[in-house]
């Protein structure tokens, strides 16, 4: 058998990022970028009112107050998006709204509570400093300054700050477009009847929406019945759009090893057993140059195994480190035992109070036991040389995309 870390690092090796593309810019959400991006221009580009109000020159309202109030002659009205210059002398004003740019002479604007809102002349009730209610140009963003690093995913606020540099398109490493595919005779559609022996397909629509959280496309395949003809074509027909594949079941010692028989020696996908519960058998190759994950099909066999192997991997494609699920330390709340020579992965709730991290086990752990994965929100890593953990000790502990 080889290590988790071993067949990790096969795997780590075989994969490369994504050739990068140029995207209009709400089509490049969820993307990672392939460029660093700079602010052209300050932001904002102009000195302008953060307040609808009057435009001021400090120093004619020093002495106002609610008792003696100072009358100014209002002078023009300044809108947002005003293109033309404007300027005021000292003992007038002009009304200015929100957004719209400073005219020259004016150092404060006085928003129109503190007034009596008049039109040709405006009494004002309150003081203000200089600077008052002005935003100034280049206090958001500098001109040249970097505003989205390469290598960062594109989220909507981003998409907000890349658009408000002007960009329109961005150049980015684009969603690993990744099949998912279970195999089994037993296997049936959700929605359907059940005959004896079968069941409904659940691995396929866990491992699709796994892709989608760690930042991929996935495409759900049906599910193909264990006649190797018809897996190795259907393999062959998703190489056109995949930019890995994902297969669940057929991987393990049995007779009907689908998977394991179509795909040995063919490309270079081999397969191995891997120090690890749930998950030991895997495999992993390319096929014509393809990656393809060969996952246990035992539900939660399948899933440990793709936060595992297929998650970084999917990082590596999208041009960011392959880091594993966000870990913290914890304390265990009741004692653990795991079988010695294996790293396990207990299926755990975590929870944080009074200033640190607790960790219990999830209820029953059988590989095939998909109530406890749902109620989980935490991995607890077990290292190969541990057999035995009381309550108190600390563990590393994978939080779970929530």
């Amino acid at each position: 058998m080889r290590t988790v870390d071993e067949h990790l690092t096969e795997i780590l090796g075989s994969v490369a990022p994504l050739p990068p593309l140029d995207l209009a810019l709400l089509e490049a959400q969820g993307t990672v970028l392939a460029e660093s991006v700079s602010a052209p221009v300050p932001l904002p580009p102009f000195d302008n009112s953060a307040m609808d109000g009057y435009a001021v020159v400090a120093a004619d309202i020093a002495a106002a107050t609610e008792a003696g109030p100072v009358a100014l002659p209002v002078v023009g009205d300044i809108v947002a998006g005003d293109s033309g210059v404007s300027a005021i002398r000292p003992g007038l004003t002009a009304r200015i709204m929100t957004g719209a740019p400073l005219p020259a002479g004016a150092d404060a604007v006085i928003p129109v509570e503190w007034t009596d809102g008049g039109n040709a002349t405006v009494r004002i009730s309150r003081a203000a400093p200089p600077g008052n209610y002005i935003r100034r140009a280049g206090e958001d963003v500098l001109a040249g300054q970097v505003v989205a690093e390469a290598g960062t995913r594109i989220t909507a606020a981003r998409i907000g700050m890349l658009a408000a540099v002007g960009r329109s398109r961005v150049t980015v490493r684009p969603k690993p477009r990744i099949v998912v595919v279970s195999t089994g005779d037993e296997l049936r559609e959700p929605g359907t009847s059940l005959a004896p022996g079968q069941i409904w397909e659940s691995n396929s629509f866990m491992l699709t929406a796994a892709v989608a959280e760690a930042g991929g496309t996935g495409f759900r395949q049906a599910t193909v019945q264990d006649e190797p003809a018809k897996v190795l074509e259907m393999l062959h027909d998703q190489l056109v759009r995949a930019d890995a594949i994902v297969t669940t079941g057929g991987v393990s010692m049995g007779t009907r090893d689908v998977v394991k028989e179509v795909l040995s020696g063919t490309g270079t996908v081999s397969f191995h057993k891997v120090r690890m519960r749930p998950g030991k058998p895997q495999g992993f190759g390319l096929l014509e140059g393809i990656p393809v994950f060969t996952l246990p099909g035992n539900p939660v066999s399948a899933y440990v195994s793709f936060q595992v192997f297929v998650r970084p991997a999917l990082r590596v494609m999208q041009g960011l480190p392959p880091e594993p699920l966000p870990t913290v330390s914890a304390v265990v709340a009741e004692d653990v035992k795991s079988p010695a020579g294996l790293r396990h992965f207990l299926r755990g709730r975590l929870s944080f109070t009074r200033g640190f991290y607790t960790v219990t086990a999830a209820g029953v752990q059988g590989s095939h036991q998909l109530g406890s994965l749902s109620s989980a929100n935490a991995l607890i890593e077990i290292p190969e040389d541990v057999e035995a953990m009381p309550a108190g000790s600390h563990v590393e502990v994978m939080r779970l995309p929530s």
